[in-house]
């Protein structure tokens, strides 16, 4: 429960998030290249290790990695000290800027779900007791027990319209 709580705190949570992939990828990939700052190659695979985590981690739907012509304008745009390559500082940056669009979409899904569902759930169940063979055990339930319930078949329709656009 305490991991729900820590994503309604909005950004705070998505900048720890953030920093904590950027930082593993980025001593991960500069360990391989066995230098200091990455190049457009070694950007690009950190890119890709970003991404996979992301998926890992993060609630939603599986996002694909950007394009190299995508990295390459990001790359442009942060490399603050234009010598081709990014070094610790400018890749939080980098990774920020790459995954806004990302961060966005989870935080308005988490919103939906976890809000907007539990509400419209209470605020329906009046006419929900009226149904014909439900509305006894409606009637019966707690609102937050219906709530519960309510929100847990939303995430759960929300999981089955991911898997069938996967397929």
């Amino acid at each position: 429960m305490g991991q729900v709580f820590d994503k309604l705190e909005g950004k705070e949570w998505r900048e720890r998030q953030i920093k904590k992939i950027t930082d593993q990828v980025f001593d991960k990939v500069k360990n391989q290249a066995r230098t200091d700052n990455l190049s457009f190659e070694d950007l690009y695979i950190a890119v890709l290790l970003v991404y996979n985590d992301i998926n890992k981690y993060i609630p939603g739907p599986h996002f694909d990695p950007p394009s190299k012509d995508r990295v390459r304008e990001v790359l442009q745009s942060c490399d603050i000290n234009l010598d081709g390559e990014i070094d610790c500082g400018e890749f939080y940056g980098f990774i920020r800027q790459m995954t806004a669009d990302t961060f966005t979409y989870v935080s308005q899904k988490l919103i939906v779900t976890l809000v907007v569902a539990p509400t419209v759930a209470v605020a329906t169940k009046r006419a929900t007791e009226g149904v014909p063979g439900v509305g006894k055990v409606v009637k019966r339930l707690p609102n937050s027990v219906y709530a519960s319930l309510v929100t847990i078949a939303a995430i759960w329709f929300q999981k089955m319209g991911q898997e069938s656009v996967a397929l």
